[in-house]
């Protein structure tokens, strides 16, 4: 009996192991799946059905023009950090001042540096799941390891157990991952669960990454959700991680921004030269168009998807085989079929039975195995038709 090996095999076992053991997506391979299938509808990844609005494409365009095509500032145009400094100031009601913004190439961008700044081979860094699985991913290439902690569900909401977080903090321990509103499950904690989360991290001396990109998407009337900065000092330990894709309807321009205390600053700009060297020009004269002459467009998405969170939430509950979770924020449904455990093989038969794509649960972590997320930022009449498709498969 003779053994085949690969051909490359050698290569990759001469790789780095945090290289080597990056997971594969559990979302991109439902999405390879379904991909060219006719008719599918797509609701597999955090991203809408608009395009990029004319007024920020524009003030792209014009950028080119005018030959702005060259390096450029490491930590943002001086332009675009201002204008940040200036959406904050009106989002938060206090003052923000430009140098604790600096411009990235994307929201992924600004995970893996905020990761890069605190963390590497031995550290921990704790994370409450199912959670969006590039958090542990960036962990993982860093050297360091993400510590699960599964959220409970009960009456019908997720909920984050403090104790449960406190008893996974050890010695080894670097930082707090928190994600609110929380992709995928659309938990959002309440200013009170953020000054618990905050004395916590505090009280061990460990750092916050807080992504807090779904803020605006809230169902309860606020204008955002409830922020680390409702509750935070300034020297306290907090890296915020953001991006232009979600409010502005901006996922493939790939350009977001990191919030930190300005101390730091010098210390990201090193990460930013020796990554990226800064972001384009003309995509930042979009992002400043998005921050000042964005709000109708940013107040049109999130009454679009509230509108499609009341659509599949009764359209699932109707079948009378679906368990979840109504979302407070964010824009995703995460559910579960009764009787079905296998979120990975049932994502795939929906995508041929159903023509519908959803993202398995498996890939979201401990806690979200036997789940699906969907994202409704889409428009109704889609949806309407998901919620048919979806009746129907699951009624067989």
């Amino acid at each position: 009996m003779t053994t085949t090996t690969l051909p490359g095999a050698s290569l990759i076992a001469d790789l780095r192991p945090e290289a080597r053991n990056a997971p594969e997506s559990g979302i991109v391979e439902v999405v390879n799946h379904g991909r060219l299938k006719q008719g599918l509808i797509p609701l597999w990844v955090g991203e809408g059905d608009l395009p990029t609005p004319d007024f920020i494409a524009r003030a792209a365009n014009k950028s080119l023009a005018d030959g702005e095509t060259f390096y450029t500032w490491q930590r943002g145009i001086p332009e675009l950090r201002e204008a940040l400094a200036r959406y904050h100031t009106a989002l938060y009601g206090q003052p923000f001042s430009s140098d604790r913004f600096f411009v990235t190439g994307s929201g992924m961008q600004s995970v893996q540096i905020a990761v890069r700044l605190i963390a590497g081979p031995g550290d921990e860094l704790v994370i409450p799941t199912p959670a969006w699985p590039n958090f542990a991913a960036a962990i993982g290439i860093a050297g360091a390891k993400a510590v699960c902690v599964p959220m409970d569900l009960e009456h019908g909401r997720f909920k984050l157990d403090l104790d449960k977080l406190a008893a996974a903090i050890t010695p080894r321990t670097r930082a707090l991952v928190i994600n609110s509103p929380a992709n995928p499950t659309g938990w959002t904690a309440t200013k009170a669960e953020m000054g618990a989360l905050l004395a916590l991290a505090r009280k061990h001396g460990i750092w916050i990454i807080a992504d807090e990109i779904y803020a605006r998407f809230v169902y309860d009337g606020s204008p955002r959700a409830a922020s680390f900065h409702d509750v935070m000092e300034p020297e306290d330990r907090v890296l915020f991680v953001q991006t232009f894709s979600k409010n502005w309807a901006m996922t493939g321009w790939r350009v977001g921004w990191i919030e930190a205390p300005p101390a730091l600053g010098q210390v990201i700009e090193n990460l930013i030269q020796y990554s990226t060297s800064g972001s384009p020009v003309f995509v930042q004269r979009a992002a400043i168009a998005a921050l000042e002459e964005g709000e109708p467009f940013v107040a049109q998405q999130i009454a679009r998807a509230a509108e499609g969170r009341k659509i599949i939430s009764e359209g699932l509950l109707a079948t009378n085989r679906v368990s979840l979770a109504a979302p407070d924020g964010a824009f995703y449904q995460f559910f579960s079929v009764d009787g079905r455990s296998d979120s990975r093989a049932l994502a795939i038969e929906l995508v041929d039975k159903a023509n519908v794509g959803l993202a398995p649960g498996t890939a979201f972590g401990p806690g979200g195995e036997t789940g699906l997320r969907l994202c409704f930022a889409r428009k109704a009449s889609d949806l309407v038709e998901v919620v048919a498709r979806l009746q129907k498969a699951l009624a067989t």
